[in-house]
């Protein structure tokens, strides 16, 4: 039998699939991973553990003795780092997607005049989140990299790059479109780094990876095990579970639910609005065709249970937090605003701060834990909201995938916050499914994503529309507080 090796690098675990020829799991592994927060906004991974975890699930895959036909990708988007071309090595630890360091030159930015650009040729407002000012401040603060940059000496990218350029010994320096489109330096509409936003951010050519389609042939492996064993699909992770959904076609709407979470939906091309409150990316692309999305992010979503966990000091943070939110039936008026790097889709508001309110004198830990795990809901609401608003369409129904949605009450908490049907993907590994069917589609085992549907559970909306709305009122009024400024809320 010939499987495709499907690995998932994300901020919390890497974790790796094998599935067979009819898009089923005959094997999953899983290693998990730290996050670093050496001081405040600053939030890194270590490299060489990144590597070492998924070594040790490659190594738990391809010990079991089955022919792998294909390696897919899929990975944690706009986290990004430097590593010496020649020798490999890495230089500092990773940026995460959720470190902040890079605002100052973002406020410069906007100071500018630039977000016009930024947004007509990258479909990205201007934000610490994407790759580019996160790159530029590396540049600003490491002694001599520039000069190494652009003498080609260095290579900057983002952690499929990492991956690949692993896997194949330093043969292959690339990156996908879609994970590309996510460090606002790709031009989403010629598919190619773009010279004036190079300069924008001051990022030497000679340091990005090459450009490839998401699906398609990289390069081949040279790793034990994995022996001239060929990748032949890379994608983001948020991507490649749509992906996964099994459609391509334009209006299916979707949130994973992880560390943070993020809506997205298929559309028909690129038309980026100015004074959008959502992204316009790229979706995937293949030889044949570009599939473009609409999306929304949401920086604290899972990462916020896990926060709150460890402030009440709880032994396990994520699993405690959950079973103490289960314990009672609502939040009794408390909102938990976890806007502790800021706030991104709808608001893109980096300078908002957690807050903590509606406190009575019979608030309980319990209170507090269950508001963590409504945010989840409530934050997706306030994408939903807008993206159905820009797109000038209601969306009938959410497709919901990521370790979160094991939750049923989460899930019906969304289906009566939004008033409409929750699809829950009955799998929580959609990621690497969905770049697993991309490879799959590139080996010519399958003609289309179509031919590989996700099997969903269904959570019906059961609140009443005055209850529904009541709630969000009250959660729009707490945001609204979180967004003050400090010298306001002094």
């Amino acid at each position: 039998m010939s499987l495709i090796l499907a690995i998932d690098q994300g901020t919390t675990n890497t974790k790796a699939l094998l599935v067979d020829g009819e898009g089923k799991v005959m094997h999953r592994a899983s290693s998990p991973l730290r996050v670093l927060h050496p001081q405040a906004d600053f939030v890194e991974q270590d490299p060489v553990a990144i590597l070492q975890s998924v070594d040790a699930v490659i190594a738990a895959c391809v010990g079991l003795g089955e022919r792998i036909a294909a390696v897919a990708i899929s990975n944690q988007r706009e986290t990004v780092m430097a590593w010496d071309r020649k020798t490999g090595a890495a230089i500092g630890n990773a940026m995460t997607w959720q470190c902040r360091r890079a605002t100052g030159m973002c406020e410069r930015l906007r100071s500018a005049g630039r977000e016009g650009l930024l947004r007509e040729r990258t479909g990205l407002g201007i934000d610490p989140l994407f790759s580019a000012a996160k790159l530029a401040w590396l540049l600003e603060n490491t002694p001599g990299l520039r000069l190494r940059a652009e003498a080609g000496e260095i290579c900057f990218g983002t952690m499929d790059s990492w991956l690949m350029f692993h896997l194949t010994d330093g043969k292959l320096y690339a990156t996908d479109h879609s994970n590309a489109a996510r460090t606002q330096m790709l031009n989403i509409h010629t598919l190619r780094w773009d010279a004036e936003l190079l300069e924008v951010f001051g990022i030497p050519a000679a340091a990005l990876p090459e450009l490839h389609t998401s699906s398609g042939a990289f390069a081949e492996c040279v790793v034990a095990g994995l022996e001239a064993v060929p990748i032949l699909a890379a994608l983001g992770d948020s991507h490649a579970a749509l992906a996964g959904y099994g459609s391509s076609a334009a209006g299916t709407v979707k949130a994973t639910y992880g560390t943070g979470s993020s809506l997205m939906t298929l559309t028909r091309s690129a038309d980026v609005t100015r004074d959008s409150h959502l992204s316009q990316t790229v979706a995937w692309t293949t030889a044949v065709r570009t599939h473009y999305a609409l999306e929304g992010n949401i920086s604290m979503t899972g990462s916020a249970v896990q926060w709150l966990g460890e402030f009440l000091g709880l032994a396990n943070p994520v699993e405690d937090a959950v079973a103490l939110a289960a314990s009672v039936s609502d939040s009794a008026g408390v909102h938990f605003v976890p806007a502790m790097s800021g706030l991104g889709a709808p608001h893109w508001d980096s300078a908002a701060r957690g807050t903590i309110s509606g406190l009575s004198r019979t608030s309980t830990r319990a209170h507090l834990a269950r508001a963590a795990v409504e945010a989840i809901a409530l934050q997706v609401r306030d994408a939903f909201d807008v993206m159905e608003a820009e797109g000038a369409v209601r969306l009938p129904a959410l497709h919901a995938d990521g370790g979160a949605t094991r939750n049923d009450a989460l899930m019906q908490f969304q289906a009566d916050l939004l008033g409409r049907p929750v699809l829950r993907a009955d799998t929580e590994d959609l990621s690497a499914l969905g770049a697993a069917k991309l490879a799959g589609i590139a080996l010519g085992w399958w003609q289309s994503l179509e031919s590989l549907p996700c099997s969903t559970s269904r959570f019906e909306p059961k609140m009443s529309a005055s209850e529904r709305e009541g709630r969000y009122s009250a959660w729009s009024h707490a945001v609204a507080q979180a967004r003050l400024r400090p010298e306001v809320r002094a």
